[in-house]
């Protein structure tokens, strides 16, 4: 989502034919982002006030990822959970309790006030026992003011006081884009990822078997392709680019 559609709240120009275009052509498609403090209703409006019109049912967020993940290993269960709202109403959605005593999982996510006493309980729990999960490695995340620490940060701080590391769940883990091929019921041998970051995006795809198209319209920089030992299947300026093939063939296939 951010860097492909939306740059800093602001719409990438073209992003909105290019989604249009795909709901023509009866292409379908998730938006995937590592970012689990929005529910999909949340995000959609935000997405709305870029003038993007995309449906909650298109919306695939690492803390729905986290959730269904969850679901499929141990269905029912609990969690203490340090995040915003997008976590726990995905927690919440399949059934799981939500609380610091006996939990079962330690469930870490994006929030922009990391309480110093909720990271102590989070210490606690997983050093007596309790599985951490984290929903994604992303060590920072951008604010007005500048950078901000994100999930993989505290992440670390929770490791390195425990000795245990963290599952992350969201990219690069192709977990989340086989999860969201499946929501869909694609095939990775016919779908494309696009995305801005080559450490996240790409290599997620790669290794869940999809092609890989490289915007430059976010985070990677054309000069910094060559310094990861794998590449995309493409490298274009922006989502703009593809509206052309939408347009005048079957493309994306």
């Amino acid at each position: 989502m951010d860097g492909v559609l939306v740059h800093e709240g602001i719409m990438v120009p073209g992003a909105d034919r290019f989604v249009a275009l795909l709901a023509e052509k009866g292409r379908s498609f998730l938006v995937l982002t590592n970012n689990s403090m929005f529910t999909p209703r949340d995000l959609c409006d935000r997405l709305a006030q870029s003038g993007l019109v995309i449906p909650e049912a298109s919306l695939w967020t690492s803390a729905l990822a986290t959730a269904q993940f969850l679901d499929s290993q141990r269905p029912n269960g609990k969690a203490y959970v340090i995040g915003e709202a997008g976590l726990t109403t995905a927690l919440h959605d399949i059934g799981y309790v939500l609380t610091d005593r006996h939990p079962e999982y330690v469930v870490l996510g994006e929030t922009r006030t990391y309480s110093f006493e909720a990271i102590t309980k989070a210490i606690r729990l997983v050093a007596d026992g309790a599985r951490f999960i984290a929903t994604n490695p992303d060590p920072v995340g951008p604010s007005p003011q500048g950078i901000l620490p994100a999930c993989g940060s505290v992440a670390a701080l929770i490791s390195h006081a425990t000795g245990v590391a963290p599952y992350f769940v969201g990219k690069p883990n192709s977990l989340m884009v086989r999860e969201g091929l499946n929501t869909l019921g694609a095939h990775s041998e016919s779908t494309v990822m696009v995305g801005d970051r080559m450490d996240t995006d790409v290599v997620a795809g790669i290794e869940a078997g999809l092609q890989t198209i490289l915007v430059l319209s976010g985070v990677t920089a054309k000069e910094q392709i060559d310094r990861f030992p794998y590449r995309p299947s493409r490298v274009i300026d922006s989502v703009a680019d593809l509206i052309g093939e939408l347009e005048d063939l079957e493309a994306l296939q």
